[in-house]
This record gives C-alpha cells, structure tokens and sequence, in this order.
C-alpha cells in the first residue's frame, strides 16, 4: 500500500479527504430536495464523470458501471465481472463502497441487457417505496431505467441531474491542482509533437506522439485529432480512422491535445504549426483576429454572467466582422468529462460561478486557413485567472 493507506495500483488517486467532500455536499443536497438514493451509469471515461466524481474510479471502454449512492449507507457498485459476483470492494482502492456485484453484460449483446439493471435492483430493494434520483439520464441505458421504474412502481422518480452537476463543476482546491496538471502535461505534449514533425510523417503519428507524452506523464484517456492541410486549402479535425494523410512541405498542421492528466481532469490546447516553411502574414493577422475573439469572451466570463448572453455577443462579432459564426459549441466547462457544463451556448439556462475550470477554443476557417487557438482557464471572482496552458500563443514554424 501507499503512504497514503491507498494500493500503489493506483495511478493519481484523489485524497479521501475530498471524496468525503464530495460526498458531503451530495446528501445535504438530497436531503434538501427529498431524496433518497441516487442511481447512475457511464460506460466511458470521456463523458462519464459521474462515476469518476463519486468513487474515483472511472467506467471505461463501453463497459458499464452503475453506482447506488444512497442517503444513509455506503454505495453498491455494478460493474464488469463473472456470474453472480458479490463481494465487499478493496478499501484500499473503492473508498466509500460497502459492495461490488459483477456480471459479464456487453452492450453489443443486446439479450444481456437487464443483467445490470437485475443486480442494481437488488441495491435499491431497501427504497422500493422511496425517492430514486436518476442522475446523467442521457447517458443511462434505457434498459437500466425502464427495469429499475417497473420493478419498483411505488417510488418517487427524479431527475437529481441538476442537482450533482450544481456540485460536479465547482472545482475545489484539490481538483483545480489536477486541471493545472493536466494543462503542464499538454504544453509537453505539444511540444513534443511538434518538435517531431516532418514530410512523409502521416497525421496520426503526431497524434501518437502526443499520446505517448501524455501516457508517460501520467495521462488517463482522451483523444488527440490531428489534421494536415496544404496552405490555402482549410481542412479539418479528425479522429484516426481520418488521419491517414501523408504531411508535406508547406502544410499547416493543427493538433489538439484533448485528454486527461494525472487524477483524471481534462483540459484542452490546441494549436497550429506549419512545416517547412514561414507562417504567411495573412495567417498571421487571422490568429490576431481569433485572439481578438477569445478576449471578447473572456472579458464577459465573469461569475454571474449569462452563458447565453456571451454565445450572442460572440456571434455578433463574428458576423459583423464578416467571420463564420459558431455554430456548435467554441466554450464549456472541464473535469472529469472532457466536455462538462456549463455550455457557453443558447441554450444553457446557468450563468457563470467562481472556480469553474472553461476552455475557449475559437475555431473557424477563413482567408483560406483554420483558424484557431485552445486554452483553458479557471474563474476566479472577477473572471479568469489567467491562462494555465503555458504554450505559445503563435503558430509554430518547423523545420
């Protein structure tokens, strides 16, 4: 074990101390609201924070994981394992959990669909007449929810969604040490990266050099899109099974280091270099102008302004300075999932609160370049503290 009493499997592990917190704040929370047991699953550990936040273990690969968070007693967690498994947890690894049930279900296998759901029943059996708050509902598979509300009719079904994330993005002092890790170990990544670019590479070896920098310094997960692009000729981001494209002279090429560092927080940085070559003026004046945008936003993220005020006023910038409006998503918070409320977008009803870890990430093409700069920052009580990436603000030119 670790001097810390936790198993030295364990890679990053938040303190206990924290976990407590977290835990805290769920059942003052509940209790003011009037629930009894909270119920929740994710299958990946890109946007399944949920799991992540409560035992510090994360759902990964499409496996799922439910965990039965109730209100006076320990969590049971449902997880990937053999038949029938029922046993107590490893203290040393799942604090908080007083009981762990497995079964061999596989998303792909749709007749296997109520295993979980039969064994997190078992769980909830003590609060078949009680409140049960579903949390993360979009990302619960129906089978778990439509099981769970049939077997026992007579509870109280909420959506406790709201009421977890009200506490998910506030980012204690704790966490917010993990998302400047995360940023540290992305500026390394990207340097990396770039330092080894040359002609006759394909995109996703940048990509993997990345990853493997992120790996060896303590990375979880995420994802690393690399797109290569001849200037004048703007392209776009892809996942691997796009970033087959042979780099050239004379290329642009944009990465973005989208993953989680050391404890499993997300950041994101992205950037653009070009190969071979001097950055063109023009390129140069339009990484003026995206910087121009990303200040508009970050003058406006102050605690308490709207998240759809500050989509609006961006866009009539973009407009008016006859640039591509966002049209998806160019702002949102960070933690355990890479992409975590709030949204600065229309149609997010919450407005920004102090030490929320957002990335702005301005990106459009225009003049015939993509354009574009990723950071992250966290919110202090008159707006951002300040930039926690480290990498340079310019387009990088490679031998």
């Amino acid at each position: 074990m670790a001097g810390n009493g936790l198993s030295e499997r364990l890679q990053t592990p938040i303190s206990t101390a924290e976990l407590e917190r977290r835990w805290a704040a769920t059942r003052a929370a509940m209790k003011r609201e009037g629930v009894d047991v909270l119920l929740m699953q994710n299958n990946n550990d890109h946007m399944g924070g949920y799991v992540k936040w409560f035992t510090d273990m994360p759902a990964t690969n499409g496996y799922p994981n439910t965990v039965i968070f109730p209100a006076d007693d320990e969590m049971t967690v449902v997880m990937q394992g053999p038949f029938g498994g029922d046993r107590p947890p490893e203290r040393d690894v799942w604090r908080g959990v007083k009981r762990i049930l497995t079964t061999p279900s596989y998303e792909s296998a749709h007749y296997t669909q109520y295993y979980d759901p039969e064994l997190a029943a078992k769980a909830l059996a003590p609060y078949a007449k009680a409140s049960i708050g579903f949390v993360g509902i979009y990302q619960m598979s129906f089978a778990m929810g439509d099981f769970i509300m049939k077997k026992f009719p007579q509870a109280r079904y909420v959506d406790a969604s709201e009421m977890v994330d009200r506490i998910k993005v506030i980012k204690s002092p704790e966490e917010m040490e993990l998302v400047r890790r995360a940023a540290i170990m992305q500026d390394g990544a990207m340097k990396a990266a770039f330092a080894a670019i040359k002609p006759g590479m394909r995109d996703r070896d940048v990509a993997a050099i990345a990853q493997e920098y992120s790996g060896r310094n303590g990375s979880e997960n995420g994802i690393y899109l690399c797109a290569s692009m001849p200037l004048g000729q703007p392209g776009k981001f892809g996942q691997r099974h796009v970033q087959n494209r042979v780099i050239q002279k004379g290329d642009q090429v944009a990465l973005l280091v989208e993953d989680s560092g050391p404890g499993g927080m997300y950041t994101e940085l992205g950037r653009s270099c070009v190969v071979g070559v001097k950055v063109p003026q023009a390129m140069k004046d339009e990484l003026a102008f995206c910087m121009e945008s990303r200040k508009l936003t970050l003058d406006m993220l102050k605690p308490g302004a709207s998240c759809k005020d500050i989509w609006d006023t961006f866009n009539a910038f973009m407009r008016k300075n006859g640039r591509p409006e966002e049209a998806r998503l160019y702002c949102h918070g960070q933690g355990y999932d890479l992409v975590e409320r709030p949204l600065i977008r229309n149609d997010e009803p919450w407005t920004i609160e102090k030490d929320m870890n957002i990335v702005v990430h301005p990106t459009y093409a225009h003049g015939g370049y993509l354009n574009w700069l990723c950071d992250n920052y966290i919110i202090g009580g008159n707006g951002p503290m300040g930039r926690i990436h480290y990498f340079p603000e310019e387009v990088v030119e490679v031998a």
